[in-house]
């Protein structure tokens, strides 16, 4: 609930503006690496919003994510791109006036909203009861912050007994439209785990993760799209690694091709894990699975001049950090696609199907069977732990189908 400032009150003004914030706000932003162009574009909505507060007379005591809402929605014709810059913008400014409040121990602002309140118990729920990956945390909190921020636009906060299958029947609707399945996919598993952790401990009468529709998945026996040796070689030649950026994202690419690495793996590989005496790396794969793999001459090739050249100092144990602000960490598996996606369209490799990272797992595998590999070799190797995963790779061999084929029946021939 927003509370205002009684207009027949002798205040004129409420208490603690946030315009004074503004500027350190910005200070936060140069010292956190943000180009001075980004900052110039956040700033006029940092600073329209604190003059929306002033008009709106909500104090900075008041401001939680439901002011936010409310001002990125203010012009209903705004195109969607803009609505999602703004709020963007204004929750990165809201988290910095939270730590601030905290490290001065100020209560001028509330110490957490109500979303903030029920997504951190959702991922603490994810993690501890459940047992889920890293990954897999990665991905469903976005949907449902997405979700509980549009109950807050659509009914000025966040109530369960607003829950119902209208409820997501809209939210889908609103979020799947022009969007691939996969996407579709994703949305709806992380909704129906959502209401499940909501509806065991009584926050919801009804468990609406039945309600929750399905959506359909079709495994096609088709040869994967993968990407071929000589691809792969244009795709390295094609990276630029006199640059800090380039080095970093050949050292990537080679871990894809080398190793089969998947994404997130790639992002969750910190400096611990690559152990240069012994020759061997760590990996953290699915279901919380470490596993020991060789570090080849050529990987420890590619990553040693990005380590020791491009690294910067920083309390974050990952190998690969971004080169944009925010510094720290990638952000997450769909930044390795990008930087593929970039490498790919920079070698002028066309690429088929979704998935740009798992090319080069799909190449590795692909090359390893025309090798003469076995499909248990490449599960090995991929680290798959069912053998119906490895199998799709079967199509590709198309030379050793040729071995099993009998001889076309002609008249007068052997029976």
């Amino acid at each position: 609930m927003i509370t205002t400032v009684d207009p027949t009150s002798d205040e004129h003004e409420p208490v603690g503006l946030l315009d004074p914030h503004i500027a350190s706000f910005l200070t936060h932003l140069q010292t956190a690496g943000y180009a001075e162009r980004t900052r110039r574009k956040k700033r006029p909505v940092a600073k329209a919003f604190a003059r929306w507060m002033r008009r709106q007379r909500i104090a900075l005591h008041d401001l939680t994510d439901a002011p936010i809402a409310a001002f990125v929605r203010r012009a209903p014709r705004k195109r969607n791109a803009r609505v999602k810059f703004e709020r963007a913008v204004l929750s990165l400014l809201l988290t910095y006036l939270r730590r601030e409040a905290g490290r001065r121990g100020s209560s001028t602002l509330p110490e957490a909203s109500p979303i903030d309140d029920l997504l951190l118990q959702y991922v603490n729920d994810l993690r501890h009861t459940r047992g889920l990956a890293e990954n897999s945390v990665r991905v469903y909190v976005p949907f449902i912050r997405d979700f509980l921020r549009d109950q807050v636009v659509r009914s000025g906060g966040v109530s369960m007994e607003t829950f119902d299958a209208t409820t997501i029947r809209n939210v889908l609707l609103d979020h799947t439209r022009d969007r691939s399945s996969e996407y579709g996919r994703l949305l709806v598993t992380a909704l129906r785990s959502c209401f499940r952790f909501l509806f065991v401990p009584g926050d919801l009468a009804t468990d609406l993760s039945t309600s929750v529709p399905t959506v359909r998945r079709y495994r096609h026996a088709t040869v994967p799209s993968f990407l071929t040796s000589a691809d792969m070689d244009r795709v390295r030649a094609a990276t630029d690694r006199s640059t800090r950026t380039g080095r970093r994202d050949d050292a990537i690419l080679v871990l894809l091709a080398r190793l089969g690495l998947r994404a997130g793996e790639i992002v969750a590989l910190e400096l611990d894990d690559i152990r240069w005496r012994s020759g061997e790396r760590v990996i953290h794969g699915k279901g919380r699975v470490m596993e020991h793999v060789p570090l080849l001459a050529d990987v420890g090739e590619a990553l040693a001049p990005y380590l020791r050249e491009d690294r910067r100092a920083s309390a974050s144990r990952r190998v690969f950090q971004r080169v944009v602000a925010p510094q720290g960490g990638l952000a997450g598996p769909a930044a390795v696609g990008h930087i593929v996606r970039r490498a790919l369209a920079h070698a002028h490799v066309q690429r088929t199907g979704r998935g740009a990272a798992h090319l080069f797992r799909h190449g590795l595998a692909t090359q390893m069977i025309r090798h003469g590999a076995s499909l248990a070799e490449v599960g090995q190797v991929l680290r798959h732990r069912s053998q119906t995963t490895t199998a799709i790779y079967a199509h590709v061999s198309f030379e050793a189908l040729r071995t099993v084929a009998g001889p076309w029946p002609v008249a007068g021939g052997d029976q």
